[in-house]
Order: structure tokens, then sequence, then C-alpha cells
């Protein structure tokens, strides 16, 4: 990659059009520029076709597009796809294509490897090497958008940030791409189709309520006992229950939207009755959904899915508490798609 030559895409669109002024063209072919890069996912400026050559040659001069680059793409025997995404700077980051009979969902990252330090996760044990640009998150989800359209004859439909690192650590970023995402010059897709999962970050918790974002939140919590929760998530003696909870309860109050709690029960961890009590006291201070998420093993043996009568336990109690509760089935293991799994196999 050229050092010298600025990542366009790095620009907004009146600095776009603010370049071509000065570069004595008019305003309106930084608004061309701009549709080449967002909306039609130009991979170059060769593909900008209704910009006369001399202009295509003064961008190659003057700016890159650092465009990801699909590496390797494996197939699961149940539809879902993973990509190994490489980056201008030769990292590699993962997303995935989860697709069900009435939508294809988009599984995307946020980081290279991880800010946090789950054990029960993969993608932790990378530990973060940089944040993703927001050009780098939206390329994701373009790519997957066409393998839906390619290999399930739909576009994409939903959109996580589930896949590799915490997208709160990324915030600006992450925000950004979403932005792009859904703005009518982007991808046009709807805020309320997407979701943003965290491993609790209270003060970006808070933050994005301030934000007025209008994603939707789901956290991945796993324990509702801090000495359980530390143990797996020793992030949690940074950020305790109390102080999450508290940043929680502030962005119901903010925006009235049902908090989706991530949950995997690990046998000899939190499959006891008093795990689930705890949990059930956890949701009470607004209207909430558990996610009963399905382990996918990371080859070490420690952690291990609980048996089908503890989450039997699980879905009763939380029923009886009027709590919503479901048990999601993992997709993608033969790939290492699943949930925890992305870079479990892949250490680039």
């Amino acid at each position: 990659m050229d050092k010298k030559k600025k990542d366009i895409r790095a620009l907004t669109k009146d600095q776009l059009r603010e370049f071509f002024v000065e570069q004595g063209d008019k305003a309106f072919r930084g608004n061309q520029v701009y549709e080449w890069l967002w909306q039609k996912s130009a991979h170059s400026f060769e593909d900008m076709t209704n910009i006369s050559l001399q202009t295509r040659q003064m961008l190659e001069d003057n700016f890159v597009i650092n465009h990801i680059k699909v590496d390797q793409m494996q197939r699961s025997s149940d539809g879902t796809i993973k990509n190994a995404v490489r980056l201008h700077d030769d990292l590699i980051v993962e997303s995935v294509l989860i697709p069900t009979a009435t939508r294809t969902t988009a599984c995307v990252s946020s980081q290279v490897g991880c800010s946090l330090d789950c054990k029960f996760c993969a993608t932790a044990r990378l530990k973060r090497m940089r944040n993703l640009n927001p050009d780098e998150i939206y390329d994701q989800v373009v790519a997957i958008d066409n393998e839906s359209r390619l290999y399930h004859g739909r576009p994409l439909s939903n959109i996580v940030f589930m896949g590799m690192g915490e997208p709160l650590m990324n915030y600006n970023n992450v925000l950004k791409a979403i932005d792009k995402i859904t703005s009518p010059e982007g991808l046009g897709m709807s805020p309320k189709r997407i979701v943003v999962s965290t491993s609790g970050v209270p003060k970006m918790i808070k933050k994005m309520a301030d934000d007025g974002v209008k994603f939707k939140l789901a956290v991945s919590l796993h324990s509702a006992i801090d000495e359980v929760r530390t143990s797996i998530m020793p992030f949690n003696a940074t950020f305790p229950l109390k102080d999450l909870r508290e940043a929680l309860e502030y962005w119901y109050t903010k925006t009235k939207n049902r908090i989706t709690y991530e949950y995997v029960v690990w046998r000899g961890i939190n499959d006891r009755n008093k795990d689930v009590d705890a949990l059930v006291e956890f949701c009470k201070f607004a209207p909430s959904k558990v996610n009963l998420i399905e382990y996918n093993p990371i080859d070490d043996g420690a952690f291990q899915q609980a048996d089908s009568k503890a989450l039997d336990m699980y879905v009763n109690i939380l029923e009886a508490n009027n709590i919503t509760v479901t048990v999601r089935r993992s997709r993608g293991k033969d790939i290492d798609a699943a949930c925890g799994q992305l870079a479990n196999k892949n250490k680039a």
C-alpha cells in the first residue's frame, strides 16, 4: 500500500465535493464518486465508468480504496458461510452468513482480535491488534449481502455485531459503519434489523443511550453472579454487574427498548438453581429476552455444554417469571463459524 495516498473512503461527501472544487472541477463530481464508493461498492477507480478517464487517473494518483478481499469462503452443510476477510494490511478477520427459512443474517467483526478476555471465546486468545475502520465493517456486510443473493436468492435481512471484537471498544467506527449501512446513500437497511452485542462496557452503553441510537442492544451475560462471571469473563472485575445493570437501566429509561441477553449454560459453572435465580433477579428491571446459546468447544475442554436438564430448568424458571426465552441452536459448527469459534483455526 502506498502510504502517501489517503484512503478515499475516509472522506465525507462534503470533503469529496471540496476536493473536486479545489481541482477546478464541479462539486457534483464528488457526489458521483461518493455513490460509487458506497452505494455501488466500487473496488477501484477504473469501475467508475461515468467519470472521465482523466479524472479517474487523478483519483488514482491521490487516493486508494482499501477494499477488503474475501480470502477464503467456507460453506457449511447447513448453508452457513464463513468468510476469512483479508484487510489492506494483510490482517485477517472473519464474518459469517447465517441463513434460516425466513431471513439471512450477517455476523460481522469490529476488531482484529478482541479487547476483552473471555475465557470461552477463541477470538479473545488473539488479543486486539487494531480496530476495524468503518469501511472495513461496511465491506463485510456488502460481501455477505452478495453471497446471500447468490446462494440463497434473497438480500441480506439482518446484521449482528457478534463477530470478532468488542463493538463498544470501537464505538465511533461501529457507529459510522452503521450510519453508512442504514443510509439511503449506502445500503439503506433499517437500524431495527441491526443488533450490537456487547460483553458489557457500562460507560459506552450509557453513551449509546445518550446518542439516541436506533439499533438493538444485546448483552453477552453468561452469569448474573459476580464471582462466576469474573471467573469466565475476567474484565467483569473492572465492569462489575452492579455497574452493568445501572447502565442497562439507564439505557431502558432512555430508549424503552427491550434488552436481549446472550447466555451460555456450562456444566459445573452456571447450571445450578441459584444461577437461574440470579439471572431472573438481574432481568427484572426492564422487559428482556434471554437467548440460551448452544456452546461450541474451542478444543481445550475447559468448558462443556450443560446437559438438557439444566437448559430445561432455565427455560422453565424464566418462563415462570414472564421472561421471554429462546434456545438458539448453533449454525456452521463444521466450519468453525459458530458463536465463540471465530479465529479458532485461523491465527493469521
